[in-house]
């Protein structure tokens, strides 16, 4: 079983983060993830690149699920982050 801090030390350790927040019950988790390399990316793609930094635990059936929210500084910063 995999722990909220551990998919944020994998997401961490690979995509600087202005702000990254885990939350999961061991199975099923929910991101928020800011970073400046989300800028000018779409949507997709910034789950993509979220998706290949954590798809050797996706692929083993060590992480199930993971829904995220990604956002770039800006975006975080105008929504109240």
């Amino acid at each position: 079983m995999m722990h909220p801090e551990r998919v944020s030390a994998i997401i961490a350790a690979a995509l600087p983060c202005e702000h990254l927040k885990v939350i999961g019950d061991g199975q099923h988790f929910e991101a928020l993830i800011v970073s400046a390399q989300f800028v000018g990316k779409t949507r997709v793609q910034r789950q993509q690149q979220v998706n290949q930094i954590l798809r050797e635990h996706f692929d083993s059936g060590e992480l199930h699920a993971l829904s995220m929210k990604t956002q770039t500084p800006d975006e975080w910063s105008a929504n109240g982050g």
